[in-house]
């Protein structure tokens, strides 16, 4: 036949998002008949859906959601069938006259003499589809939060009121996913993140986190972490400027594509820009004087501060910033070279989540329907990291034709402790970029040849990591990323000197230990203070301790340890931070 049917259900990534985007049409349907307002956009997202709605006064708050709810379980109860109808763009004009935003969609974005729309009860609304048969096979349904948003992003133009939802096929599926926030509210990293003082935000500079010493620990352990593999894997680390002249983005291409995002300023009569990313800059390094295919390949890591301008409702604790710092590499390469670069890639990523106990997911996005360069270029570097991928012996799943324009890539989904789903690491293909700079190499045979780049990042955002890593280890830090490794707590205020005299030692190996000198605090006060602040370990010394040059060990979790020389229990714990064993064990 000339054609293939493939069922899906509710357990794929396609019938979720079919599902929700129903759902989303039966909450746009309440939405007009609870504020007549007009609606926007309304697609399904990663965890559920959205409808956006202009209205003329007022605004969505909490208090409405019951509501909202009450009027989506009636258009569920009357089993309103989804219809496909297509229309010509005359007749949508017409039709839509009322409601300037769809009448901005029809304008800009359809152009084919006809389209899809679907009627659900009294809403009609531009869409492709799929949809479920009815309404009625949505079981269960929730309104879950609200905000505001600008139409399509952008800060100067109208302001809308977007709302979010969740549903499920049964009931079941909706008690778990309950369940499953309530745990995640309590491993939310905003709020660890203020109860053990790591960092926060301010709205003198929001989407900017201001470190506060324990969560420089952490990100610093990241920073430092990286760099040692850098060593082990042939990475130069390199510093760039923060600020270009735009002539540069230009180059690049991202003032055409990317200027929005990106905070600019005149200087001397001249257009600057905070740098988003580090690939021009490492561009300008690589040119900057001849390479030889002998020096190939050339690795230029970079840490440093990037900017970007996120909308003000975007920004979300650590995971959605507009000042960050990323383990940000680029390869440049022959073409050879391109199946062992990505491999080393794979290897470095696989180091780096086993780790941090994360499992994930390979894609190869291949070539888009817009892109640049050749054809037979692409199937070349395509049918490399193809080879990459086989040698590298993990599983992976084509995506055909979710490639950048500029070349193809591997996207990398990583699932913590609670399952979800995070894309933190990248590796791309970049033809495009070494053309529009005009880099060259002399190759061996004494002609002038293009390098491709290779985007790589294993961590990405270390802020965003985090705030990942946060919610991953619900705040019990493991050993070695901790910043409260070791609380020192003596009996009895006469043995204080002893307790300080263990931290200036412990704290000259590298170990993060604190005393807690509250004389007025009881002793088992202060255990119960150490294990509920999280500190890995803690020691009581008294008397006895002194005198044999000891401690008493325990731990956060109350498992006691008992009696250790300085000595033989500083090698333990030096051994354990070196081995980045996520369980605390001594050994």
């Amino acid at each position: 036949g000339d054609c293939i049917i493939e069922l899906l259900n509710f357990f794929c990534r396609e019938g979720k998002e079919v599902f929700w985007h129903s759902t989303a049409h039966i909450l746009g349907e309440a939405m007009e008949r609870r504020y007549g307002g007009c609606l926007c956009y309304g697609p399904p997202i990663e965890s559920g859906y959205y409808y956006d709605m202009h209205m003329d006064e007022g605004a969505v708050c909490e208090a409405d959601y019951s509501g909202l709810e009450t009027i989506m379980k009636g258009i569920v109860k009357e089993k309103q069938p989804f219809q496909r109808l297509e229309m010509t763009k005359e007749d949508l004009l017409e039709m839509f006259k009322y409601n300037e935003f769809k009448v901005r969609i029809i304008k800009n974005k359809i152009h084919t003499p006809t389209t899809t729309v679907y009627r659900c009860g009294p809403l009609i609304d531009l869409c492709r589809g799929p949809h479920v048969r009815n309404t009625g096979k949505i079981k269960a349904l929730k309104v879950t939060k609200n905000s505001s948003t600008y139409w399509e992003g952008n800060a100067e133009a109208e302001s809308l009121q977007r709302i979010y939802g969740i549903s499920f096929p049964d009931n079941k599926l909706m008690k778990e996913w309950k369940i499953f926030q309530e745990e995640a509210a309590k491993r939310d990293h905003r709020k660890i993140g203020l109860q053990q003082e790591l960092f926060f935000f301010h709205e003198l500079s929001a989407g900017s986190c201001f470190w506060l010493p324990k969560g420089t620990i952490i990100f610093n352990t990241l920073q430092k972490w990286i760099q040692g593999e850098y060593l082990k894997r042939g990475f130069t680390e390199v510093v760039t400027p923060n600020m270009y002249n735009t002539k540069l983005w230009e180059v690049s291409g991202h003032w055409q594509h990317y200027a929005e995002n990106m905070f600019s300023f005149d200087v001397e009569k001249e257009k600057y820009a905070l740098k988003p990313m580090n690939c021009p800059g490492h561009c300008i390094m690589f040119s900057h004087r001849p390479r030889s295919w002998r020096e190939l390949p050339v690795r230029l890591a970079d840490f440093g501060v990037l900017h970007r301008n996120e909308l003000s409702g975007a920004l979300s604790g650590l995971t959605r910033v507009r000042r960050f710092q990323q383990d940000d590499a680029h390869i440049f390469c022959t073409t050879e070279q391109i199946v062992d670069e990505i491999r080393g890639c794979l290897d470095f990523l696989q180091a780096i989540y086993s780790v941090l106990g994360f499992t994930y997911e390979l894609e190869l996005s291949t070539r888009p329907d817009k892109y640049l360069g050749e054809k037979e270029v692409w199937e070349d570097a395509e049918s490399r990291l193809k080879q990459a991928l086989d040698e590298f012996g993990a599983p992976w799943q084509l995506n055909p034709g979710d490639g950048a324009f500029y070349g193809p890539k591997i996207d990398i989904t990583v699932h913590d402790a609670l399952r979800r789903a995070h894309q933190c690491a990248t590796i791309q293909l970049d033809f495009q970029l070494p053309i529009r700079f005009e880099l060259t190499y002399n190759a061996h045979d004494g002609t002038e040849k293009r390098p491709v780049i290779i985007h790589r990042a294993i961590l990405g955002s270390i802020e965003r990591m985090t705030g990942i890593l946060t919610e991953h280890f619900a705040g019990k830090w493991p050993f070695w990323l901790s910043p409260r490794q070791v609380m020192v707590v003596p009996v009895m205020p006469m043995f204080n000197d002893y307790a300080i005299e263990l931290q200036t030692k412990l704290h000259l190996q590298g170990i993060v230990i604190d005393t807690d000198l509250d004389d007025g605090a009881t002793l088992n006060k202060k255990v119960r203070n150490a294990q509920l602040a999280q500190y890995n370990f803690i020691f009581v010394v008294g008397e006895k301790e002194k005198t044999s040059g000891t401690v008493n060990v325990r731990t956060r979790d109350n498992v006691v340890h008992g009696e250790f020389s300085v000595e033989d229990i500083t090698d333990k714990l030096i051994r354990l931070r070196d081995s980045k064993s996520n369980v605390d064990t001594l050994e």
